[in-house]
């Protein structure tokens, strides 16, 4: 599944797309809250609609199913990963502007901490193809970090670049699900600098 795929559509009765999008974004931070308090399983469609305000009734003109709410709380946070670090893939990528990009992605992690710990504690509870299309996104955010890695420092493999990028991306994860430990030792500033030179030493390692 390449960047340029389409959204999986998730179907409406309502028409005006902009009030498609004000009414989600109210449906996904009722249910972040409700996830992140009573799990996804517990919570019902009847309590997303009257945490967000609506009728039950007024929900389901926007979505399908709890389902849908689910896969719109996850392809949120691609969103926001895909338009914050866009600046970068759109300038002369250097070193530098690879440690800016990691520290604009772990920052956004934790500022979205309930959106990825949800995303990773929920995902197997989609429907298959919402699913495999949520774990391709997740392939393309490493994508991100592939092409910056392989424009800012020469002479990696593919293979060293892709597990790289990986790297990247798994320890910004692991702020949402192990932040309770790592608190303890690490600010998110502190957390981003020592990753960011530990990532950025074992890139230049594998240049030598």
């Amino acid at each position: 599944m390449s960047s340029k795929e389409k959204k999986l559509t998730v179907e409406t009765s309502v028409k005006d797309e902009q009030l498609i999008v004000t009414r989600r974004k109210q449906i996904v931070s009722a249910a972040i809250e409700l996830f992140r308090v009573k799990g996804f399983h517990p919570t019902t469609t009847r309590e997303i609609a009257k945490a967000a305000g609506f009728s039950i009734g007024t929900l389901y003109e926007y979505i399908r199913s709890k389902d849908d709410v689910l896969y719109l709380v996850c392809d949120s946070i691609f969103d926001e990963v895909t338009n914050k670090i866009a600046v970068f893939q759109q300038a002369d990528q250097t070193i530098e502007q690879l440690k800016e990009a990691i520290g604009v992605y772990y920052r956004l992690i934790d500022e979205m901490l309930d959106e990825f710990t949800i995303m990773y504690q929920e995902t197997k509870s989609m429907p298959k193809e919402a699913m495999h299309y949520i774990l391709n996104k997740e392939l393309e955010m490493v994508s991100i970090f592939e092409r910056l890695i392989a424009n800012s420092v020469e002479g990696l493999s593919e293979g060293e670049i892709f597990a790289a990028a990986n790297a990247i991306v798994v320890q910004g994860q692991s702020w949402a699900f192990r932040k309770w430990a790592l608190h303890k030792h690490f600010t998110i500033d502190q957390f981003i600098e020592y990753n960011t030179n530990l990532a950025l030493q074992g890139l230049l390692n594998l240049k030598k």
